[in-house]
C-alpha cells in the first residue's frame, strides 16, 4: 500500500469516483488538502468568495448535469454559511458532497475554543443530508469517500456531509485506495406494475403527475412515451419542469398557485399517475378526490405512505418503473382526452394570465424569444421567478432550476454559476430581485475570474417587494422594513470586470438580452418594474 498523506488520500479517492471539479473557499482547516488537489492536478479547483456560493454552485452544476456537486469549506462559520445551500439540495432531492473541514483532532469536543470550533458540527447536518461522517484515521478516508458517493448515487439523491480533521490531511500512513461501489438500479415489482397498468386501463381520464424525479431519474423520454400512448395530459411540480417537452401538446404546464392547466384538469381526472414527487398540493387548490385512484412511483419508500390517498404505491426508480409500465400496456389504449381540449384550456389560462399580470407576461414574452425553450433558468424567490412557472415553458429536462420548498431568498444566481461551469454551451439566465441578488454579488469576481457568460436579470423595486404585498395585505395597509437602498447594479457589475446594462424600461429588454449572448464575460441587467401582482394573490381572489 502506498504511503501518503490524508490530503493526497481524499483527492485521489474523488478523483477515482470520477469527481471533476471543486467550488471551494479554503482556510488552514483544509489547506493540506487544497495542496494535494494542486499537486495531483486531476481536479480543478474553483475558488469562490463566499461559503454560500462553494453549495450553491454545486448544487446549480449537479442540478443541470446530472453529476455530482462538490463543496469544500472550512468548519464552524464556513459551514454555517453552507448550509442554506445544502439545505436547497436536500429540499430539491440533488446530490451535492460538502467536504466540511474540521479542527484538530485532539481537540475536537473539548470545548477548548478551538478556531472554528462548532461542538458537534455533525448533529449541525444530520436534518439536512441524506448522510453524514467524520474520519478519524487517515486510512479509513477511501472507505468514506466510497460510502459517500455510493450515497449520493443510489436511492433518492441528497446531500451528504463528509468531515475530515485538519491533522489528518497532512499525516500519513499506508492507505488503499479503492474502486467506487457498484450500483444497481431499483425495479418494479411486476404484480404491482400490472395492477397499475389495469388501473390506466380502466381509467377514461388519466393524468400524469411528473415530479423531480423524473428528471433526476432521467425518465423523460419514457414519460411522454407513457403520455402518448394513454393519450393523457402531464402536468409538472416546478421541480420536474422539463420532464416533458413545454410544447408538447399534452403538458399542460406546472402545478401552481394561481391560474393554471392544472387546477382544472386536476378535478376531471379519474387515475392520477404520481412519478418521483412527494405528492404535495399546496400550490394548488385541488385535493385529492375520494372517487380518484392514485397511483405513485417513487425511489423513496417514505414517500409512498405519506399519504393515505395513494391507492398504489410502486418503489422504484421511475425510469425502470416507467418502462416496465410501457413495455405492459396494451396498444390499444388511449384516454377519452381530446387534445383540442387540452390546448384550449392552456390558452384560456394563458389568457386569464395575461388580464391580471400583463407586465410578467410581457417580460417572459421576450426572454422566450431569445432562448427558445433552451437556454437553462434560475429563478430565485421573487415576483418574476414565481410566474417563470406558468409563462417560460422549457424544451428538456435540466433546464428550469428552483430552491424547491426551501425557498431560499439570494440562491439563484451563486446556482446559475455552477450551472454554467457545467453547460458552458448554453445560455444560463438567473432571475432575480433586488433583494436577492446582493446576497452573492460578490461572485461576480468569480463569474469574470471564471470567464462564466451567463446572464443576470436584476428586476428592481427597491424593496421586498412581496413582503411588501403581504403586509398591506395582512396589516390593513401598513409596511415596515421592506424598503430598500439599491446601489447602480450596472456599475456594480462594471466594477467587477463584467457587464452592466441598465434599463429605463422592459421594452428595451430583448436589444439588451441579444447584445449579452454575444458577450465572453457575465453580463447584469437592471430592469426596474413597479410593484406586481403575485400568484397567490389571484388564487384568494377567486
Amino acid at each position: 500500500m502506498p504511503i501518503m498523506t490524508g490530503g493526497e488520500a481524499l483527492s485521489s479517492s474523488l478523483a477515482r469516483e470520477g469527481v471533476e471539479v471543486i467550488f471551494g473557499l479554503h482556510g488552514v482547516q483544509v489547506l493540506g488538502f487544497v495542496d494535494a488537489l494542486h499537486r495531483m492536478k486531476e481536479i480543478r479547483w474553483v475558488t469562490v468568495r463566499h461559503e454560500q456560493t462553494t453549495a450553491y454552485m454545486a448544487y446549480g452544476y449537479a442540478r443541470t448535469t446530472g453529476k455530482i456537486g462538490v463543496a469544500t469549506v472550512v468548519p464552524g462559520p464556513g459551514a454555517l454559511n453552507a448550509a442554506a445551500a445544502v439545505g436547497t439540495a436536500y429540499a430539491a432531492s440533488t446530490p451535492v458532497l460538502l467536504l466540511s473541514g474540521q479542527i484538530p483532532s485532539h481537540q475536537i469536543a473539548q470545548k477548548t475554543g478551538a478556531l472554528h470550533e462548532i461542538d458537534d458540527q455533525l448533529d449541525v447536518f444530520k436534518t439536512i443530508t441524506k448522510w453524514n461522517h467524520r474520519v478519524t484515521e487517515v486510512e479509513a478516508i477511501p472507505e468514506a469517500v466510497q460510502q459517500a458517493m455510493y450515497q449520493l448515487r443510489t436511492g433518492r439523491p441528497r446531500p451528504v456531509e463528509l468531515e475530515v480533521p485538519s491533522d489528518l490531511l497532512t499525516l500519513n500512513a499506508d492507505v488503499e485506495l479503492l474502486e467506487p461501489l457498484p450500483i444497481s438500479d431499483s425495479h418494479a415489482d411486476i404484480d404491482q406494475i400490472r395492477k397499475a397498468v389495469g388501473l390506466l386501463a380502466d381509467a377514461s381520464h388519466p393524468l400524469i403527475w411528473a415530479g423531480g424525479g423524473v428528471i433526476t431519474g432521467n425518465a423523460s423520454a419514457e414519460l411522454t412515451a407513457i403520455a402518448e400512448k394513454l393519450n393523457s395530459p402531464v402536468i409538472t411540480t416546478p421541480e420536474g419542469k422539463g420532464a416533458i417537452s413545454g410544447e408538447h401538446p399534452l403538458c399542460l404546464g406546472v402545478i401552481s398557485a394561481g391560474p393554471s392547466a392544472a387546477s382544472q384538469t386536476l378535478p376531471k381526472s379519474d387515475v392520477i399517475l404520481v412519478i418521483g414527487s412527494r405528492f404535495i398540493t399546496a400550490r394548488s387548490a385541488w385535493k385529492p378526490l375520494p372517487e380518484q385512484k392514485i397511483i405513485q412511483i417513487d425511489i423513496d419508500p417514505t414517500e409512498l405512505i405519506r399519504h393515505p390517498e395513494v391507492h398504489l404505491g410502486i418503489e422504484a426508480d421511475s425510469q425502470n418503473a416507467l418502462q416496465s409500465l410501457l413495455e405492459e400496456l396494451p396498444d390499444n389504449i388511449k384516454s377519452e382526452w381530446q387534445v383540442l381540449d387540452l390546448v384550449t384550456i392552456k390558452e384560456k389560462v394563458f389568457q386569464q394570465i395575461e388580464g391580471i399580470a400583463p407586465l410578467q407576461v410581457e417580460i417572459f414574452r421576450t426572454i422566450n424569444a431569445h432562448l427558445h425553450g433552451k437556454g437553462i433558468l434560475v429563478t430565485d424567490v421573487t415576483n418574476l421567478g414565481y410566474w417563470c412557472h406558468p409563462l417560460s415553458p422549457v424544451s428538456s429536462p435540466r433546464s428550469s432550476i428552483t430552491s424547491s420548498y426551501f425557498g431560499t431568498l439570494g440562491y439563484a444566481f451563486p446556482t446559475a454559476l455552477g450551472a454554467k461551469f457545467g453547460n458552458p454551451e448554453r445560455t444560463v439566465v438567473a432571475l432575480c430581485g433586488d433583494g436577492g441578488f446582493l446576497y452573492a454579488a460578490s461572485d461576480l469576481a468569480t463569474a469574470v475570474k471564471e470567464s462564466l457568460n451567463l446572464i443576470v436579470l436584476v428586476f428592481v423595486d427597491n424593496a421586498y417587494g412581496t413582503c411588501i404585498r403581504e403586509q398591506k395585505n395582512q396589516f390593513e395597509g401598513r409596511t415596515f422594513g421592506s424598503d430598500l437602498l439599491n446601489p447602480d447594479f450596472a456599475l456594480l457589475a462594471e466594477s467587477f470586470g463584467a457587464r452592466g446594462i441598465r434599463l429605463f424600461g422592459n421594452e428595451e429588454l430583448g436589444d439588451a438580452l441579444q447584445s449579452a449572448m454575444t458577450e465572453n464575460r457575465p453580463t447584469v441587467i437592471e430592469i426596474p418594474v413597479p410593484s406586481m401582482v403575485v400568484p397567490w394573490e389571484v388564487t384568494s381572489r377567486t
